[in-house]
């Protein structure tokens, strides 16, 4: 008996397949990582870069050199005191932290109303919900321009909040499959007690769903802050004032006068933009994760 669950020894052959096959893994990692990483390394050694030729031109030197001579905080300092940046990225602060409350909150409740309470459109409801998140939001976008310029609201901070938290219940889906693991026998306890599906769902259902709550915030509140479809479209290119960061630093760039030598400048609002979006995911990379995993449990 022990001899046959004896597992047997592997040939050279074998042992030789399952190391090539781990180099050849490794190998195409390595350069995929290289591939990804080279142009973040880029925007970062630019937003850095300080250096300039004799006519004080910056074009040629980021095309041929890579690497910096000359480093320092100059293009930041640029940034906040030669343009509208710190107006740009309050105002996208703003739209995003008022953005990822409702779209949480709705995201939340229609993945709640779908796991948990049974209703005669239910089926149709999540099939009609699956195919239109098929398709890409940016397809409605000139159905929405217009009817938010019908009740006079284009041009303003609240069109875009309306906007990204108006759809965001359709994308409940991975929130239902976490909401679907949690045994719908303390939802019934609660029910015997008389509590309300409302009281339920505050009091008993988000207490226990940490991990999916931080991922959803995460998503709603990365949508907005780095959006520039929608912001460009509703925003318009006159008001200044209201631009986001991406609107902002595209007009910098690529605006009425091009001025190419102000990449550095684009380069550092890259980084200080990328930065609140970093810190967050590192600080709740294990109850992103948690989120993500339960939710694809079941669906």
């Amino acid at each position: 008996m022990n001899q046959l669950t004896m597992k047997a020894p592997k040939s050279k052959s074998m042992k030789k397949t399952e190391r090539t096959s781990t180099i050849t893994g490794y190998i195409t990692l390595i350069i995929m990582s290289v591939i990804w990483m080279y142009p973040i390394v880029w925007i970062i050694l630019n937003a850095f870069r300080t250096e300039r030729n004799n006519q004080g031109d910056l074009v040629g030197i980021v095309v041929s050199n890579y690497f910096p001579k000359a480093v320092g905080f100059d293009n930041f300092i640029k940034l906040f005191t030669t343009t509208e940046f710190p107006t740009w990225f309050m105002n996208t602060l703003v739209v995003a932290i008022f953005s990822f409350i409702f779209s949480t909150f709705l995201t939340l409740s229609v993945a709640y109303v779908m796991s948990k309470l049974k209703f005669r459109a239910r089926k149709k409801f999540l099939n009609v919900a699956l195919i239109l998140g098929l398709f890409p939001g940016f397809m409605s976008i000139i159905a929405i321009y217009y009817i938010l310029k019908a009740v006079n609201l284009t041009q303003s901070l609240a069109a875009l909040v309306l906007v990204y938290s108006a759809g965001s219940g359709l994308g409940f889906y991975i929130a239902k499959g976490f909401f679907d693991i949690i045994p719908n026998s303390l939802i019934e306890s609660a029910r015997l007690d008389g509590a309300t599906n409302f009281q339920i769902f505050i009091k008993i259902i988000l207490p226990i769903s940490k991990p999916i709550i931080i991922y959803t915030a995460l998503m709603s509140f990365t949508g907005p802050w780095m959006d520039f479809i929608f912001a460009r479209v509703i925003l318009g290119e006159t008001n200044t004032h209201l631009h986001t960061v991406a609107v902002g630093l595209y007009t910098m760039l690529y605006g009425q006068f091009v001025d190419v030598n102000k990449f550095t400048m684009f380069a550092a609002g890259c980084v200080i933009v990328a930065i609140p979006i970093v810190a967050m995911f590192l600080s709740m990379q294990k109850y992103y994760i948690e989120g993500v995993t339960a939710g694809s449990v079941k669906g």
